[in-house]
């Protein structure tokens, strides 16, 4: 049986397109311009043609329009610095075109569906314009749902990051679909539940390292949540030395962050849910659900480090793979050797719990 095929804009390190993945679509064609948040799709997704480009520009190429064309589902999640309430929002970052530039390449290539994700804060009165413009790009073709708020806690995550999707299925398709399908819920997951089997950081550490450290295999004793992200990759995804490691118990995301002893104790001496008051860093808490993970920023914008949550019983902010298990990310998947491009592309991702459970609704329909 032919698998339905994706594409994937602004795929980053792929968390959306890991959702479509397991929802049971193939990716054709995965397009990102920053080559660091991207560098690890090519090594998690190795049947990918993974493309290091300007979306805006790369569909007048020849070569990406035959990769894409006759694509089910086109999904993406423009740069949202913009528009985000954590950040300072800007009406005038250009970046804030990519929203029309992902509804102009869904014209182009003509899926059946599409999906856009973004931050909550594109719905407010000031950007509320441009969502609109950029929304009508598309209507004479595809009948567009109401921009859907999802929080990742209702979807069987640990976190209370949420996230806004706009979703869009041809005029061609003869179903009665509404936004009703893609309002789910499942358990409450804590963090106690994502991350309490997890060892402490590595201490000896390469420059290249990815941070590999023994992680037990998956018994009665650990959580369903935690089970669930551990063992191999599914076939055709995952890097061959991560699926290597993993035989022998190893998962990569434990480079150590060296606090000097003020910090580690002023950290150490937090309640859980308390945010200490220089580093702004906020203290996570066994029972309960992480906020949402910041992404930090690429070199051309200051290459500023994102506020990591503090550990619940450490001393120290937490590790990449700690965040990768708060975001969803099963422990096959791997990131980057430095922390400060890992959680960027953690925190710049679409839990991919929340993506598969989203497509797999339109998996079912198409």
């Amino acid at each position: 049986m032919t698998k339905p095929t994706f594409v994937d804009l602004f795929s980053g390190c792929g968390g959306f397109g890991l959702g479509a993945v397991l929802a049971g679509f193939e990716c054709k064609l995965a397009i990102d311009i920053d080559r660091d948040l991207q560098s690890s799709y090519a090594l998690n997704f190795p049947n990918s043609n993974v493309l290091n480009a300007d979306v805006n520009e790369i569909f007048s190429s020849n070569w990406a329009y035959e990769k894409a064309k006759g694509v089910d589902l086109v999904i993406g999640g423009p740069p949202c610095q913009g528009f985000s309430t954590i950040g300072r929002q800007n009406r005038n970052d250009p970046r804030n075109l990519l929203i029309s530039t992902f509804f102009e390449v869904v014209n182009h290539l003509r899926p059946k569906f599409f999906i856009m994700e973004n931050v909550p804060g594109l719905l407010s009165p000031q950007n509320a314009a441009l969502l609109s413009s950029a929304t009508s790009i598309v209507k004479e073709n595809y009948h567009v749902l109401k921009p859907l708020v999802l929080s990742a806690s209702n979807f069987g995550l640990p976190t209370k990051r949420k996230r806004m999707f706009v979703i869009g299925f041809s005029r061609t398709i003869r179903q009665d679909i509404n936004i009703s399908h893609f309002r789910l819920k499942s358990s409450h997951v804590t963090v106690s539940d994502a991350i309490s089997d997890l060892p402490s950081p590595s201490n000896a550490q390469q420059k290249d390292d990815f941070g590999w450290s023994f992680v037990p295999n998956a018994t009665q004793s650990f959580s369903e949540y935690a089970n669930s992200l551990k063992g191999p990759p599914p076939e055709g995804l995952g890097w061959s030395v991560t699926t290597d490691k993993l035989k022998r118990g190893f998962v990569s995301g434990f480079q150590p962050t060296i606090h000097s002893v003020a910090v580690a104790s002023r950290y150490a001496l937090l309640e859980g849910g308390q945010t200490d008051g220089k580093s702004k860093s906020k203290r996570l808490s066994w029972l309960g659900q992480s906020p949402t993970l910041r992404a930090g920023t690429g070199r051309d914008k200051g290459s500023f480090q994102a506020v990591r949550p503090i550990h619940p019983s450490v001393g120290r902010v937490i590790t990449v793979r700690e965040a990768a298990r708060l975001q969803g990310f099963p422990d096959w998947f791997v990131f980057h050797p430095t922390k400060w491009h890992s959680f960027r592309m953690i925190g710049n991702s679409v839990p991919p719990l929340l993506a598969r459970q989203l497509i797999s609704k339109i998996f079912t329909i198409i």
